[in-house]
């Protein structure tokens, strides 16, 4: 069972930098948005900001392939090889597609992987919904299995939910660049980060959560 441990240990690193990842986003974002600092101290905050956000993006799509294979290996999930194989292609797709779209920022390429990278994610919420609820049907798994698909659900939808509360945010810092500091700028700015905050707060208690069912601590 060496590579089931594997798995595990690639799951629990996943979930470090997905959370602390998700830490230095948030601290860094408090010091984007501080009016004391001059405009380029606060455009390397944002690259700060930026480089820690990728932690949880490039995390997110390997949690969901390591997590199923260790379901099926341990007999709590009916999947096929082939099946477990497909969920590995599309996760290792969405890993490169992530990667991509921020070494190529600002690019037609980056920003149509974007609008793709968002209905890929709608589809996913529904896919694993539908997915659990025809689970269920047939024959219950663990509760704590289904508890981190549907945790995992929420959190993607916290993720695009961030992502529309964020579309006010980056023309604000433009303007700022561009014309310099003023408290309209800063003002929109506030706002945009302030109406992520719930999404950022559920995503941790997600995650926290989630690792409970998986240690077994519920469930």
């Amino acid at each position: 069972m060496t590579y089931f441990l594997a798995l595990k240990y690639l799951h629990l690193v996943l979930f470090a930098y997905w959370l602390g990842g998700d830490l230095g986003t948030f601290l860094a974002s408090r010091q984007v948005t501080n009016a004391e600092l001059s405009a380029q101290s606060r455009r390397t905050a944002l690259r700060i900001m930026l480089a820690c956000d990728m932690g949880p993006k490039l995390a997110m799509p390997l949690v969901l392939p390591t997590g199923l294979h260790m379901a099926a290996a341990a007999g709590a999930l009916p999947l096929s090889t082939a099946a477990l194989a497909s969920v590995w292609g599309v996760g290792l797709c969405w890993f490169a597609w992530v990667l991509t779209i921020y070494r190529k920022e600002g690019s037609l390429l980056a920003a149509r992987l974007t609008q793709f990278d968002l209905y890929f994610r709608i589809a996913l919420i529904v896919s694993l919904l539908a997915w659990v609820a025809s689970l269920i049907a047939a024959a219950p798994p663990p509760l704590w299995l289904v508890s981190k698909l549907l945790i995992f659900a929420l959190l993607v939808t916290c993720g695009i939910g961030i992502r529309f509360n964020l579309r006010t945010f980056k023309p604000a810092f433009a303007q700022m660049m561009s014309d310099g500091a003023s408290a309209q700028a800063d003002a929109a700015m506030r706002l945009s980060l302030r109406r992520c905050l719930p999404w950022v707060w559920c995503i941790w208690a997600g995650l926290f959560i989630a690792a409970a069912f998986g240690l077994r601590l519920l469930g």
